[in-house]
């Protein structure tokens, strides 16, 4: 087994990173997750955040805005709307723009669901993640993202549904001797 992987960061503009690091961790939408050398393949969608990484025994940091990640043998691949590193971020710029974006949300008339609010939200996020990459977050501030919200979702057909269903007893142990789980 290898001792590094490869990680590579792509934007739009092509390759922005590509590095040799004993270790990643990267934000996902699921939460925050950790890749070593010899990790099994993983394909998730990548949230706006900070990315850690090892390289010659240091620490390294650097902002990702959303996208996609896919690990497959000991390479990871971050494909990304933007990056920066924290020598990169224009704190003056950064700081301005986020008031701008907060004070046009904080004063939104329009639809939740209108793209030009999830756009606006995006660009808080990422405004913020740069912040923070520099060491200096501004404070938490949740604005929802409407695309989830249940008003949006739509249920399954009624066949797909799992109650009411006969499960397929050729998948389950539980009626095994020795089961933790034995008939009544």
């Amino acid at each position: 087994m290898a001792d590094t992987i490869l990680l590579e960061i792509v934007t739009p503009t092509g390759v922005a990173l590509r590095k040799e690091v004993t270790d990643v961790t990267a934000p996902s939408v699921a939460g925050e997750f950790g890749v070593m050398p010899g990790h099994l393949p993983l394909l998730a969608a990548l949230r706006t955040g900070l990315v850690t990484y090892h390289e010659a025994g240091k620490e390294q940091r650097l902002a990702v805005a959303h996208g996609f990640v896919e690990v497959v043998g000991d390479k990871a691949l971050l494909l990304t709307e933007k990056y920066v590193h924290k020598d990169d971020v224009d704190v003056v710029r950064v700081r301005l723009r986020l008031k701008e974006v907060d004070a046009e949300l904080d004063h939104w008339q329009g639809d939740l669901t209108d793209p030009k609010r999830r756009s606006l939200i995006e660009e808080e996020q990422w405004l913020a993640t740069q912040l923070e990459l520099i060491g200096d977050p501004p404070l938490p501030l949740v604005r929802e993202d409407t695309r989830f919200l249940a008003a949006n979702a739509e249920a399954p057909p009624v066949n797909e549904m799992v109650d009411g269903q006969t499960p397929d007893e050729s998948l389950t142990d539980h009626k095994k001797p020795g089961s933790a789980f034995p008939d009544a």
